[in-house]
């Protein structure tokens, strides 16, 4: 599920034994034996759905034989495997006369919308559903679902399929979180019995850290839609680009104590959600609940779960021109088998199935009913998006700047999400808004190197979602972040223009030197230290014990400047390579894409020189992260994946439970995520061996909660700012305040919060928390901790009066986010206390904090 919800009950009680008849019709009866020869779930598996939780091996193994089954129907797409090897697959099922057109009724759809050359075929043009199952693993009901919808779908002696089957051509994903679906799946079934046990305190309902929910590597995968930093999303969005479905539907499970959601959405709905899309959310919410009053089944609409935040399931697809809606079924990982409720009745998985599935085949009516209006208005929205495109800005001009690594990322995320670019091919002046100063300007200097991005495309809705400078916010009741802006997370100077600028197809100059171009035998190398490419080659050489400098100071050297933080590898002091050297760095070099020179001289004409005790060595840190009960795990698996799979540098995962009994001069780096147990494993004798770690040279960083909680703990210098109410504006405002409407209570609340707005930091870039942030950082606060600056210690990143540049932030968080260190430097005896009050990895698409971690971990010491 997307965020905790209102809690509901259900009316009536269904036994297990009357939830347990599978399989069913959307109805919630019994589907007839169907004489197509197909078998059903129940007679595939040996058990009914419902009685048992099936893996998801299992659930593709039935999918491979209906397919075998109805081959003229029915077909299994492959679009890749996941971190532990599972397959991923879509489930097309179509009438004959379209599965045997399939291909071509894809590409039509794309040459329809300009996302392929060519002109379309002629022949029926069905709309394309596409519904997606259980992309948070626990919430397991949904791929149980799966196999009931499929197992409808085959049944054209069925009025409402026949209709469906005539209309569309249906894509059904049967789990996009496998791995998290497993450990959810395996976990349950080996914990409970012959029978359910619906006690909410039963073990089997109270499921272990990290839980099912999240990916391999504890990311939540419903909320990388847009960014694609997961395995599975980049490949499941690399299929969707080359279907672009006119509908989208994802299936959620939310609290036990809930009924069931569907659309229309609450608000906020994104400004830029055509009226369309908007009636026929409400279309939606007819069609399903049709099915659900002629059952009594309880639900509701147009609360908690709004279209604003990009990365999501429903509203990704609907800034691609699709009808997006998500549903929600309570249940999730708590419920099980079977699960008491605080009214009495008992809650089933068999009951949760009906309803997914009635939900199912509802939506796949409402588009089947209206098919021709739903492709009618799909290529509208991009006739209008090629030639009269949304939004203020009709180009942006992204500086190339002297960093190709921040570029190129970029260019990633762009390409992931088929945005076209080019470059401005030559040199020229423009007038643009200015992302970094907020300001218009007349005379923008647009170099022949720079991106150029057209609004005038087929992506063009979603290009404007992404690149405004401040989303507008109808409605500031919203559950996730409310700012985004990808200027911003990349640090990226950009320019929006009100006129169409046409981009030229030659590619950007690099700054970086090739391995090729680099000859003879250097004195040394030098690596500019400005992003993730710098952070990369950095780990690189360390793991293949290279020794490696960096410069504290600006310095220039043949005619070229290099700043605060720039990597120096010099021959002498890595002699014991001989010529292997210049192989190691040139294939770093090669393979991260990082800035790097080779240099015939440490002798510098301004700066220090690189013999200077101004240049200090840096070394390999042995590197441990706090995991484990309590921990949020996308906290966590963010740090992780940052090592693992960015870095491919070693880390130690320790369990928050085992450091009273860990070596800790085994480890130089311990990293602490965000997490809410701390009190339980930093307890007063594990806080007495850990701060005689750090004055012993260890290094501790604190992110998010972890810093709150070691805010004013003895031998920490973190503090809280004291709270003041001395004047008489502030007094009145606490009577005023405690004048509350109970109705109002939910947005008096979000006073206090700011839901990930975006805020420019002042950066002490001289420092090495510091280093290559000199340009400009800005960072997205999720929480106002509200830390007063450090008495002795390092304030390398704080915020005054006026930082905030977008997203929404309660009155009461805007002022705590005044005068307020967000990024500070302890020190500890021999070694150091990092705080990080925002978490520089979030979800692993704010790509200018990576470089903040990196400082965080190798230069700080």
């Amino acid at each position: 599920m997307k965020k905790i919800l209102l809690t509901l009950s259900l009316l009536g009680t269904l036994t297990i034994s009357q939830a347990q008849t599978s399989p069913s019709s959307p109805t919630g009866q019994p589907l007839p034996q169907q004489t197509t020869g197909v078998q059903s779930p129940e007679q595939f598996l040996g058990y009914k759905v419902g009685q048992h939780f099936t893996t998801h091996r299992e659930v593709i193994a039935y999918a491979e034989q209906v397919a075998r089954q109805l081959p003229k129907r029915v077909r299994i797409i492959p679009y890749g495997k996941t971190y532990e090897g599972r397959p991923l697959v879509v489930v097309a099922i179509a009438s004959e006369a379209n599965l045997n057109r399939l291909d071509e009724i894809r590409t039509n759809n794309l040459k329809r919308i300009g996302m392929l050359d060519g002109q379309p075929t002629a022949g029926p043009t069905p709309a394309i559903a596409w519904l997606s199952y259980n992309v948070h693993g626990n919430e397991a009901v949904s791929s149980e679902a799966f196999m009931d919808v499929l197992y409808q779908l085959t049944n054209l002696s069925d009025a409402v399929t026949q209709k469906v089957m005539n209309n569309a051509v249906v894509l059904l994903d049967p789990g996009l979180n496998p791995d998290g679906h497993d450990r959810y799946v395996n976990w349950y079934n080996q914990m409970v019995g012959q029978r359910p046990d619906p006690t909410p305190s039963a073990r089997e309902h109270n499921e272990p850290w990290p839980g099912g929910r999240y990916t391999h590597y504890l990311f939540d995968p419903n909320r990388d839609w847009a960014w694609q930093t997961q395995e599975i999303t980049r490949q499941r969005m690399a299929l969707y680009q080359q279907w672009m479905p006119h509908l989208h539907g994802d299936f959620h499970e939310m609290g036990v104590e809930s009924p069931y959601y569907f659309a229309p959405s609450a608000k906020p709905y994104h400004e830029d959600i055509t009226p369309f899309q908007r009636q026929f959310q409400q279309i939606i919410g007819q069609y399903c609940s049709r099915y659900f009053d002629k059952n009594g089944w309880l639900y509701y609409t147009r609360e908690r779960f709004d279209l604003f935040y990009p990365s999501y399931g429903d509203t990704y697809p609907t800034y691609n021109g699709a009808i997006g809606m998500t549903y929600e079924q309570g249940g999730s990982g708590r419920a099980g088998l079977a699960i008491e409720r605080a009214d009495g009745d008992t809650l089933t998985l068999r009951q949760r199935i009906d309803h997914h599935v009635a939900s199912s085949i509802a939506t796949l009516e409402s588009v089947a009913d209206r098919s021709a209006d739903v492709v009618k208005e799909f290529g509208q929205f991009f006739d209008k998006a090629r030639t009269t495109p949304i939004g203020p800005y009709k180009s942006y001009v992204v500086k190339a700047g002297t960093d190709p690594g921040r570029l190129k990322a970029l260019q990633q995320l762009l390409d992931n999400n088929k945005i076209a670019y080019g470059y401005a091919g030559k040199s020229m002046t423009v007038a643009g808004f200015n992302y970094t100063n907020h300001k218009s300007e007349k005379n923008v200097a647009v170099g022949a190197g720079d991106m150029v991005i057209s609004a005038y495309q087929p992506k063009s809705t979603l290009l404007k979602i992404l690149f405004e400078p401040n989303s507008t916010l109808e409605d500031s009741a919203t559950y996730d972040i409310t700012a985004w802006s990808m200027p911003y997370a990349f640090g990226l100077q950009t320019y929006g223009l009100t006129t169409r600028l046409t981009p030229a197809t030659a590619p950007a100059a690099t700054a970086a030197t090739s391995a090729s171009a680099v000859s003879g035998t250097p004195y040394g190398y030098v690596i500019r230290w400005q992003s993730m490419p710098s952070v990369q080659m950095l780990a690189g050489l360390l793991k293949q014990k290279v020794r490696v400098r960096v410069a504290e100071k600006a310095f220039e050297l043949e005619n070229k400047t290099y700043p605060t933080g720039t990597l120096i590898v010099t021959r002498g002091n890595n002699d014991h390579f001989g010529s292997r050297l210049d192989a190691i760095v040139r294939a770093e070099a090669a393979r991260t894409g990082a800035d790097m020179t080779p240099v015939q001289s440490g002798f510098v004409a301004k700066g220090s020189d690189f013999g200077s005790d101004f240049v200090t060595g840096l070394k390999a840190p042995r590197v441990a992260v706090v995991a484990g009960e309590g921990s949020q795990p996308p906290a966590v698996g963010e740090v992780w994946h940052f090592f693992d799979q960015e870095l491919n540098y070693p880390v130690t995962m320790l369990d928050g439970n085992s450091l009273g009994n860990i070596d800790w001069s085994r480890f130089d780096v311990l990293v602490l995520p965000t997490n809410y147990n701390y009190g339980r494993f930093l307890t007063d004798r594990v806080l007495t061996q850990l701060k005689d770690w750090i004055r012993s040279g260890g290094k501790l960083i604190a992110m998010e909660r972890a810093a709150s909680f070691l805010a004013g703990k003895d031998g920490f210098d973190l503090k809280e700012k004291a709270g003041s109410t001395d004047t008489a504006k502030d007094r009145k405002a606490v009577v005023t305040d405690s004048l509350k409407i109970y109705g109002d209570r939910e947005r008096v609340a979000i006073s206090d919060e700011t839901p990930g707005s975006i805020y420019r930091v002042n950066v002490d870039a001289t420092h090495p928390l510091g280093f290559g942030l000199g340009n400009g950082y800005y960072t997205l606060v999720q929480n106002a901790y509200n830390f007063d600056f450090l008495k002795d210690g390092w304030n390398v990143g704080y915020l005054k009066n006026d930082n905030y540049v977008a997203g929404f932030a309660g009155r009461n968080a805007k002022n705590k986010l005044k005068n307020t260190l967000l990024m500070g430097v302890q020190s500890f005896g021999r070694g150091n206390v990092v705080y990080l009050a925002d978490d520089p990895l979030f979800r692993g698409f704010w790509y200018s904090g990576k470089l903040l971690f990196g400082n965080a971990v190798f230069m700080v010491n």
